[in-house]
């Protein structure tokens, strides 16, 4: 089923220029790319981005979510797979085990392909298919560029 790794961390920021000089300037750690949307961190293995949280907030759904079961606090935990076949097979398969599917995968405004589900606490979880990455064999996610 779903492998014990993480792929990205996502935290959703209210100024993302702010949170960006804070990691690069304060913490000394260097970006992946310039990109004026997200910003990424290789962080051994996986990786932390920072995003807009309003934007997040609507990636995820989180408007139309009981309060009750879950909740949306400024990050997503994220499972990138090689496909979109390999995206809808874990769905289907979490499905089926009677997970919490709060929003089922879809093309995505970034070029991917994504889906979230719940844990029992209501954590939501991004499956992801990024085409711009490949995830090595460790589960490690690099940009295409770096695996060539």
């Amino acid at each position: 089923m779903l492998q014990q790794r993480l792929s990205i961390i996502t935290l959703g920021v209210r100024d993302l220029a702010a949170s960006r000089r804070f990691y690069v300037d304060t913490l000394g750690w260097t970006p992946q790319d310039d990109n004026p949307q997200i910003v990424f961190f290789q962080m051994g293995g996986y990786a932390l981005a920072l995003f807009d949280i309003e934007q997040l907030a609507e990636d995820i759904g989180a408007s139309a979510q009981p309060p009750e079961r879950r909740g949306y606090n400024g990050f997503t935990l994220a499972h990138n797979l090689g496909s979109i076949e390999e995206v809808d097979a874990l769905f289907a398969a979490l499905d089926q085990a009677g997970a919490d599917i709060i929003k089922p995968p879809e093309k995505v405004f970034w070029g991917g392909y994504s889906g979230y589900f719940a844990d029992p606490d209501g954590h939501p979880w991004e499956v992801a298919y990024n085409p711009f990455v490949v995830i090595d064999a460790d589960g490690r996610m690099w940009p295409k560029e770096d695996a060539e």
